[in-house]
This record gives structure tokens, sequence and C-alpha cells, in this order.
């Protein structure tokens, strides 16, 4: 079983991923199309991408896309030596390019503990990183790229390159969710209610300064984090108002990449508001109606947010999280044994370990 730092960066790494993808995709990509995700190429292309290399060795395209192979790989197989030829091409990418947009992705961060943890290659990486800052103080790109590499493990630090790169450029999106994520980070950690409350105010401050132009998909991108952030924040009749914007927009998206993350986020902040309100029946309704969702990129490899499930399973409503879990088998392909180990539990009149999946 993972520790709960591990989990933790395991939960805010998916966040990323989700962030990442809304944002890169509300700043103009086609509303139909999915996020580029890692491992869209095959074992075979990363060979041929590998060995063009030895003669091209100047590749962007080529680099981003073994970056995003063997993030996906290692994802899936947990393998040390497929992070060994990530992190080489992710030093080039620092080096060369620390302006493009997989520079300051999760694809391309190294972490020093818990999930995929190397801190050699993050000592490196962070040197690079700061020698890039140094030499472009005013750069927003760069100030958010090294920031997102630093910010799992060094969060002040981060958290200050943020601050100044949204100071610099304040309706950029990615500097935007990044600022929020920070914020959102550090609450994790925290055990006072009154200092988690104070960080969620100011996670939900920047979320909302973004939203006060966004229109259409970048709105709809926007929605879920905001509506999560005022929920934390105690903003209960925000986030019921984000919750069910997010929900009426979703049905203008069908077919767009994040028509399934919306579904489920918007669900579930909606039955934590109706369970702090009383409403056992309506909350059930909610978790049931989260479960409904078709998965998205994200969901279908990192599977679903259990916190709704576990404070309907703390009322004893068993048979409703069970269905949840059978409506989240349909599309949580990554799994492993965790859907059958939690149905056990629950089963047996236990509450399971949910670990990183009560975190976002």
């Amino acid at each position: 079983m993972r520790s709960f730092g591990a989990q933790l960066c395991f939960a805010l790494l998916f966040v990323a991923c989700v962030s990442r993808a809304q944002d890169t995709t509300a700043s103009g990509h086609s509303q139909t199309s999915a996020p580029k995700m890692p491992g869209q190429i095959s074992q075979t292309e990363a060979a041929a991408l590998e060995a063009g290399l030895v003669t091209k060795p100047d590749n962007l395209t080529a680099r981003e896309s073994l970056i995003q192979y063997y993030f996906r790989e290692m994802v899936e197989s947990s393998s040390s030596d497929l992070d060994e030829k990530r992190q080489k091409h992710i030093f080039w990418l620092i080096e060369h390019h620390p302006e493009s947009e997989l520079a300051g992705s999760p694809e391309a961060e190294l972490m020093p503990i818990g999930f995929g943890a190397n801190m050699e290659g993050y000592q490196r990486g962070r040197q690079l990183w700061m020698q890039q800052v140094d030499s472009h103080p005013n750069d927003p790109r760069i100030l958010r790229n090294a920031a997102q590499f630093l910010l799992l493990s060094e969060s002040k630090v981060a958290r200050g390159l943020l601050e100044k790169a949204w100071t610099l450029d304040p309706g950029d999106a990615l500097t935007t969710s990044s600022l929020a994520q920070s914020y959102d980070q550090e609450r994790a950690y925290r055990s006072s209610s009154e200092d988690r409350i104070t960080l969620a105010k100011k996670a939900l401050s920047v979320r909302e300064r973004g939203l006060e132009k966004a229109e259409g998909e970048e709105r709809f991108y926007a929605l879920g984090a905001a509506a999560r952030s005022a929920f934390e924040a105690g903003e209960r009749e925000k986030a019921q108002q984000y919750a069910t914007e997010l929900l009426q927009t979703a049905s203008k998206y069908p077919k767009d990449w994040n028509y399934g993350n919306a579904v489920l986020e918007g669900n579930i902040v909606l039955g934590r508001i109706a369970l702090q309100r009383g409403d056992i029946a309506g909350a059930k309704e909610h978790l049931l109606a989260a479960g409904q969702t078709p998965g998205s990129p994200q969901l279908d490899s990192f599977g679903p947010n259990m916190t709704l499930a576990k404070e309907l399973l703390e009322k004893g409503e068993r048979d409703t999280v069970l269905g949840y879990l059978q409506s989240c088998a349909k599309f949580w392909k990554m799994a492993g044994d965790n859907l059958q180990a939690w149905t056990a539990t629950i089963k047996g009149g236990g509450i399971p370990d949910f670990g990183a999946h009560l975190y976002y």
C-alpha cells in the first residue's frame, strides 16, 4: 500500500493531468478532439524515433512524443528503465525549449518522492530549471513551467514563481490553473480546518478571476475546479451554482473529451452539498448520476473520485456505493484489483481505504 505522501503525489499528478488538458484545450483546440494524452505512439514507433535522434538530435516533435510515450508506459508498468529514457529527453527539453507547453506538463516532471521517485533526476532537472529562471526572469512561460516541475516537492518556491508569472500575465489559463493547484496542494497537507478553508478561498479567488471573461468552452473547462474550490472554501451557494452550470453546460458538449469529467465532478459536488444539508436521498441520487459518466481519458486511467462515496458509507448507504462502483467498472480500465477489493470490504461491513481517490 502506498504511503500518504505517495498517495497524495499520485492524486496531485491526476489533477495536474486533468487541468493541463483542460487549459490546453481551452486555449484553442477543437471541442470534439481529445486532449493530447501520453501513449499515442507504439513501442515500434518509439524505437524508430529514438534511432532518428542519433542523426537529428534537435527534433523537438520526436522528443516530445517520446516523453509522453515513456510517461504513459511508466505509469502502467512502474519501470525505472523507461523513466531513465524519459529523463534524458526531459533534460534536453528544459535546456533547449523551456518555453514549450510540454516542458511544464506532468509528463515532463521528475519527482524525488512518492510515485516514480527519482531524487538524482529531480535535482538535475531542478538545477536546469533554476538556470532558465535566472536567464529569463520576466518570461511567464518559463517561470510557470519551472514552477510546475517544482510544485509537488517545493511548493513555496513554486508558488513564488507562479505568483510572479501570474502578475506578468494574469490572463494565462495555464498559470491561473497552476497557481490555484499550488494552493490546493498546500491545503491537502494542512490539518487545521481554518488553514484549509483559507487556502481553498485563495484557490477560488484565482479561479474566479479566470472565470470573469471566460466563455463557451473555456468556461466549461474551468467550472469544475471552481465548483470544487468553492465547496472546500465553505462557499456552498457558489459551489452549487458552478456545479449546476457545469452539468448544464456539459449537455452542449456531449462529444467533448471533458464531458465525462464534468458529469462526474458536477454530481459529486452537488451530492456533497446535499449531504451537508441532510438530504441523504439527494446525495445518493447524485452519486449514482456521477457513476453514469461515460468516462474520459483521465477517468479511464486514474479512476473516479470516491469522496462522496466514503461520506455515504459513513451514513450506512452501502448499496448505493456498491452501485456506483459497479458503474465505475465500465470505464475504469486500469482499476487493477481496486474495485474488487473495495467491493469486498464494503460487503463485509467496512469502509475501504480509498487512498488518493479522496484527494482530488
